[in-house]
């Protein structure tokens, strides 16, 4: 049995903070052509989240269709397998299928019948050698009815029922088609669900979906006579459920700089023998670092320091959470990344945020009662601005409002 390569979470045409991730995803894919044919790679399958967008535009779709044309190209892919993510268009992916198939790519957008999902592929000598169960994201529409005066409990158990009634009608399927080839052939079956007990960081864009949430699907809905499990949708590569072919194969990219520093792969799966497949982790290499520093001025300004040492271009998020108010943070780094291959995407500076909510949350604030210099000497209160820098703020602060009240007088 020859080689499967496990991918997923492109998300082609993705932006960090208004920087284009095209030559990075370009970089990427070129990478994996290479690896699919140094490894003799025969099956490629890419779980999910193609794009980041239902309407990706024309250079995005340029690198997957690119991609797709590679792998024809080579003398080893025989297959490859597209399933939609939740950030796909089921029908812009589905689109082409027709054109596709005759280049043995097998593309899957909806999840409407559990059967279609079942895919037969055949070696190099039309013999059958491996069943997949292609499964995509499973949205609503498709594996739930809706009731009248359902809670958001009621929509949640419904759809976690629904998952799994459909995991169960795609796995008979599979195992029907099986016993009909012989009862021999290894069976992988995918999908793009969060699994339970599965790590997320921040920044990634699923955080904010699930957790805490109860839409997070039971590991048990993946038969045990599986060979191998290939999912996408996290995009940490991690097991699931301590499964070693149970596996989330991660994004390729770092999405946010939540991710950065994190280790990215691809799975290469090996379906030789019987039970659970053997599975290797194949590194990606970085394509674009990103860094996130975190600290007061002190350790900002040292990290900025030796960064600019480096002769390869970072894009940087900084986040400042040091206990002195620093109003000109935002030129202290400037200066600080000046003529260096150092790029600033994103400035947080948390000392101002915690003041402000702070602020916000009191109770006792009449608007009312204060003057603007009332909300002033407030916000040095919320800030905790020692009593030696008041004095210059007070003046400062006094002759912008007389600069506003001028300006509104002439108006």
């Amino acid at each position: 049995m020859p080689y499967l390569l496990h991918t997923s979470d492109w998300h082609l045409g993705r932006q960090l903070y208004g920087r284009s991730r095209y030559e990075e995803s370009r970089a990427f894919l070129d990478w994996l052509v290479g690896t699919v044919r140094e490894k003799q790679v025969a099956i490629v399958i890419v779980a999910g989240d193609v794009f980041d967008t239902a309407t990706p535009g024309n250079r995005a779709q340029e690198l997957y269709y690119g991609f797709l044309h590679d792998m024809a190209t080579t003398s080893c892919c025989r297959h490859v397998v597209v399933t939609a993510g939740n950030h796909d268009s089921p029908s812009f992916l589905e689109a082409p299928r027709a054109l596709l198939s005759a280049m043995h790519v097998h593309v899957v957008g909806t999840g409407r019948h559990p059967q279609d999902e079942v895919l037969l592929l055949r070696d190099a000598q039309g013999a059958p050698e491996l069943i997949v169960c292609a499964v995509p994201y499973l949205r609503d529409r498709d594996i739930r009815t809706v009731s009248d005066g359902e809670s958001p409990e009621d929509k949640q158990d419904r759809l976690l029922q629904g998952i799994r009634a459909h995991y169960e009608a795609v796995t008979r399927h599979a195992r029907a088609l099986r016993e009909q080839a012989g009862g021999g052939l290894p069976v992988v079956v995918t999908g793009h669900l969060f699994a339970a007990g599965g790590t997320v960081v921040e920044g990634d864009g699923v955080r904010d979906l699930y957790v805490g949430s109860l839409a997070q699907t039971s590991v048990d809905i993946f038969p045990d006579w599986s060979s191998y499990v290939a999912l996408g949708h996290l995009h940490v590569p991690q097991k699931v459920g301590g499964a070693a072919h149970r596996r989330y194969s991660g994004s390729p990219l770092p999405m946010g700089f939540g991710e950065a520093g994190q280790r990215k792969s691809v799975c290469l799966v090996n379906l030789e023998n019987d039970g659970p497949a053997d599975v290797t982790l194949l590194e990606i290499p970085v394509f674009q670092r990103l860094e996130q520093i975190r600290g007061d001025w002190t350790t900002i300004a040292g990290r900025l320091s030796a960064l600019g040492m480096a002769d390869v271009p970072v894009w940087l998020e900084i986040i400042y959470d040091g206990e002195e108010l620093i109003g000109d943070l935002r030129e202290r780094i400037d200066a600080a990344v000046s003529g260096t291959r150092l790029e600033v995407l994103r400035i947080r500076n948390q000392r101002a945020v915690r003041a402000v909510a702070g602020l916000a949350a009191r109770e006792d604030l009449d608007p009312a009662q204060l003057d603007e210099r009332a909300v002033f000497e407030l916000c040095m209160d919320a800030h905790e601005i020692p009593p030696e820098q008041r004095p210059e703020l007070r003046l400062s602060y006094a002759e912008a409002l007389r600069d506003v009240f001028e300006e509104d007088a002439r108006a």
